[in-house]
């Protein structure tokens, strides 16, 4: 009996082969947008869901009973595998990931810890194989990280900042501590994410949520190196991994070279021309505007076409918002999203 092409149609793509049509799932897609999240969150607090595996695979499984995206994200936090440093944090309700101790010294940085991520984090490796025995191959699971970037940026200004004061300071005045931290960071993140493979994820996401803040020669200098390192020493684990950023139109090139087999795309390029900037031997994830969804249902049907109609039907293009899902976002434009991407396709 043939395979449901639902269950390989995301992981083809990833793979640059035909696809019966193509494929979408949607960052942030099990969130406030569901009702049933919304009514979940009532009852249960981020901290409760993400460290409890029967809860956690409840919110990741959750959009599945809405639409049929192609994939399944597991639910939890980019913050995660700071636990494995020994770090303290907290998540700030509107506000994000806030870190008591932000860290400025090479003190600080060599007293960093490097706990075994199965023992820092082991309820979240046991969602995940609870997840995957209830998909049963309905669909892919897809884990990921925080970039060593976007990381350290949270762990060295202490909350989020969109202006990277205490970023930029450190890594210009200070980058010995800067780069003790990345490369201390980097080795954790490729053991976290060999347990996500270990643990049943058939694909990984690199999140460098923060790094469109830099130039590209800031860049190669301070992100790119380990970003570089972790898509090296995950190369074995025989799952596809998508590099993704936003603010990034000036680093597509350069998040390419890492050799992910897949770039994901923000809204801010046009799909072709990203595609054409990155290779036509990587796939690509992409790019609607997450506003879109907040407005007009046929203008969104006619924004999404023309990044269906930029991709061109050529192999390796999965549909995807060039950011996550925004809380307010109305569910009949979300099960309409999907039906419009799937049925443009067929």
């Amino acid at each position: 009996m043939a395979p449901d092409p639902r269950s390989i149609r995301f992981l083809r793509a990833c793979r640059r082969e035909p696809v019966d049509t193509t494929p979408i799932w949607m960052m942030r897609q099990a969130g406030r947008s569901l009702p049933a999240y919304r009514e979940f969150r009532r009852k249960h607090s981020f901290k409760e869901v993400a460290s409890t595996p029967e809860l956690c695979a409840d919110v990741t499984l959750m959009p599945l009973d809405y639409f049929p995206v192609d994939a399944a994200i597991i639910f939890a936090d980019i913050m995660t595998p700071v636990a494995c440093l020994g770090i303290d944090y907290e998540i700030v309700e509107g506000t994000g990931p806030v870190v008591a101790d932000p860290i400025r010294t090479i003190a600080q940085v060599q007293n960093l810890a490097s706990i075994p991520p199965a023992e820092a984090v082991g309820t979240l490796f046991d969602a995940m194989r609870l997840v995957a025995e209830r998909l049963d191959g309905q669909v892919p699971m897809i884990g990921f990280a925080g970039a060593p970037f976007t990381l350290a940026s949270y762990l060295v200004e202490g909350k989020p900042n969109a202006e990277l004061t205490a970023t930029r300071a450190l890594m210009k005045d200070h980058p010995e501590v800067w780069h003790g931290l990345l490369d201390h960071m980097t080795g954790v993140l490729i053991d976290y994410m060999g347990e996500q493979v270990k643990a049943g994820v058939q694909a990984l996401q690199l999140f460098d949520s923060w790094v469109g803040r830099l130039t590209p020669g800031e860049y190669k200098e301070f992100a790119l190196p380990y970003s570089a390192h972790i898509f090296e020493g995950t190369a074995g684990l025989g799952v596809p991994r998508i590099h993704f950023g936003t603010g990034t139109k000036n680093l597509l090139e350069l998040m390419a070279s890492p050799d992910p087999e897949v770039v994901g795309i923000d809204a801010g390029v046009p799909l072709d021309e990203a595609w054409n900037r990155v290779g036509h031997d990587k796939a690509v994830q992409g790019n609607l505007d997450s506003k879109l969804l907040m407005g007009d249902a046929d203008t969104m049907v006619k924004e999404a076409e023309a990044v269906l109609r930029r991709a061109g039907g050529r192999p390796g293009h999965i549909f995807n918002l060039g950011h996550g899902v925004l809380p307010d976002t109305p569910l009949d434009n979300l099960k309409l999203l999907v039906d419009t991407v799937h049925g443009f396709s067929a």
